[in-house]
């Protein structure tokens, strides 16, 4: 008899399940609107409304039958507080789920965390403070808790998400060792600017630098080698019957080492200046080390938690390359016995002291700190020679990629987070900085690509240590100018987001910011584009290879109107950084990696 009623009994169980709907949806979704402060931003109907969710509502997608809600993307919509339960984790059709750029804090309900469709999670750039969670949903491809709080350490139980594609939690406060997991589907991950220590497990080394920097205990490949420290008993016998000469032992060497530092900070060590004409059919090795002197005072200083284990004269004899010459020197690549990589700018024209230029870097290692600025790793001062050293970046810069002999063709999604990344690391700068601090000199060639295609800030913060307005190195330079510019040297925050929306333009066109539109009649990008989009030839604006992309015109046109916004004339009547990263984030993004 309880065989009989045994099936009955299941299938009552799942009854809720089955009733699932799209009004049960809906109202999950009004309950988190009602519960969840927001800015204007968040237009949703009511219970009552005839609207429908699916094709009306800000940030909601259903499947294709119209039944369920399958995607949530809400970023920069002013939410505040914490996710209340029983509201989005009543969604157990959700499969994307984007919260980015709020103002979201506390713990992330368990409802949310038991999802059973969700396969995407962005979290990022919030104000979470709790420990990451033990447990999420089992089938997530994509999580993203980046630019947040979260404290603790990086659960183990995270192994056993073994679909997991992408992996972001860099910026937050996480600590202790990283968990030794394998993940066999892992293509990207970030846990870099935390406070992890101890050494990076074996199943992650394969990982690029960068997605450990920031983490000053952490050690192990790609970084700098962990140091021995396991003593054996034999040896600690050893110790302990020999102890006294063994003390005797290092004072001696102790005394060597000092003696032997003595004379080498006597002898200085003259790098001798490049030759100026070598021969056209010869490579000769650049060098950036003119004039440079090694001693006690003169020093390459690096910054904490730079993982390069090199002194000034490694750097010097490094097998070396121009790979660019801007407005402020010529750049570098320097590579040292083939095993570390580095860019090495040598600046023209600095005017201030010793003292006030390494107060100016350390100001720019601390706006560094962000994953779409390029970090300075060290420098090195002396009368005749100021060096900086950077990460290199093998993808090299978007002018070169847009606009050099090995371009690439660019999609429409990799264009936008190239242009999303840009802008949130500029914010940064500004915000960080303070009101007066700029970048001053912001163009395709110093935005650098990183190994997920995504856009970094270089050159940050040289302007005040340069003797005048930078002479442009091109003619394509002074399209970047913000007409207040040529009048005066007063840089703002406000000519860089000009110089920012010149170069949004040219991701969206494919041109260079000075056209030549009739033979000897030269017009910059931001007046062309005008002059088109007052023709109503606006689709004859954008780079031909968007053209061949579908459904994307909507998207196309609000980041034209974002680039026009940057260029107006008028300074005051610019959107600060803030503002358009918070435009930017508002167009809907095709992309996996919301």
């Amino acid at each position: 008899m309880c065989e009989t009623y045994l099936p009955i009994i299941v299938i009552l169980s799942l009854l809720p399940l089955t009733y699932a709907d799209l009004s049960s949806d809906k109202k999950a979704l009004l309950d988190f609107a009602a519960a969840v402060p927001h800015g204007p931003k968040l237009k949703w109907g009511n219970n009552n409304g005839n609207t429908s969710i699916c094709t009306s509502w800000v940030g909601i997608k259903c499947t294709s039958d119209g039944t369920r809600v399958i995607t949530v993307r809400l970023p920069a919509v002013g939410l505040t507080g914490p996710i209340p339960p029983n509201t989005l984790g009543e969604l157990d059709a959700l499969r994307v789920l984007s919260l980015r750029s709020n103002y979201l804090n506390g713990s992330l309900p368990n409802d949310l965390l038991s999802l059973p469709s969700l396969r995407s999670l962005f979290l990022q750039h919030n104000n979470f403070t709790s420990n990451i969670p033990a447990f999420f949903p089992h089938h997530l491809h994509i999580l993203d808790l980046s630019f947040n709080s979260f404290t603790g350490s990086i659960p183990s139980n995270i192994q056993y998400l073994t679909r997991l594609t992408r992996l972001y939690l860099q910026n937050n406060s996480l600590s202790g060792a990283i968990p030794d997991v394998t993940f066999l589907k892992l293509k990207h991950m970030n846990i870099s600017y935390n406070k992890l220590k101890g050494s990076i497990p074996f199943s992650l080394q394969t990982f690029p630098n960068s997605s450990f920097l920031g983490n000053p205990s952490l050690c192990g490949l790609p970084l700098r080698p962990c140091s021995k420290k396991k003593i054996t008993l034999w040896a600690i016998v050893a110790f302990a019957i020999v102890g006294g000469v063994a003390v005797i032992l290092l004072v001696v060497i102790f005394v060597f080492c000092c003696l032997r530092k003595v004379g080498t900070d006597e002898t200085r060590v003259q790098i001798r200046k490049p030759n100026p004409t070598g021969g056209r059919g010869d490579k000769p090795r650049a060098e950036y080390g003119g004039g440079v002197v090694e001693n006690d005072e003169n020093k390459l200083v690096f910054f904490e938690g730079s993982c390069y284990n090199f002194d000034l004269e490694d750097l010097l004899r490094a097998s070396a390359e121009v790979i660019g010459k801007g407005s402020f020197g010529t750049t570098y690549k320097a590579v040292m016995g083939g095993l570390t990589t580095v860019v090495v700018k040598r600046l023209n024209q600095v005017v201030v002291n010793k003292k006030d230029f390494e107060q100016q870097m350390e100001v720019i290692e601390r706006v560094g700190q962000h994953q779409n600025v390029v970090p300075l790793r060290a420098f090195f001062y002396s009368e005749d020679e100021k060096l900086l050293v950077y990460d290199y970046y093998a993808a090299g810069s978007l002018m070169a990629l847009l606009h050099g002999a090995d371009r690439i063709p660019f999609d429409w999604e990799t264009r936008v987070k190239i242009a999303v990344g840009t802008a949130r690391g500029i914010a940064h700068i500004h915000s960080t900085g303070g009101p007066t601090f700029t970048h001053g000199n912001i163009k395709s060639s110093n935005i650098l690509i990183d190994q997920d295609m995504d856009g970094c800030v270089t050159d940050t913060g040289l302007v005040p240590i340069m003797n005048s307005l930078p002479a442009p190195s091109s003619s394509q330079s002074l399209g970047y100018r913000a007409p207040e510019l040529f009048e005066n040297q007063n840089y703002s925050q406000k000519s860089d987001v000009y110089s920012f929306g010149v170069l949004l333009l040219e991701l969206l066109t494919g041109k260079q910011p000075i056209q030549s539109p009739v033979r000897g009649h030269m017009v910059d990008l931001p007046r062309w584009v005008q002059s088109v989009v007052r023709e109503e030839w606006t689709s004859e604006v954008f780079d031909d290879e968007l053209m061949r992309f579908h459904n994307i015109e909507e998207e196309m046109m609000q980041m034209l109107q974002i680039g026009l916004g940057c260029v107006v004339r008028v300074p005051e009547n610019r959107p600060a950084m803030y503002e358009v990263v918070g435009m930017m984030e508002q167009v809907r993004i095709r992309s996996p990696s919301d």
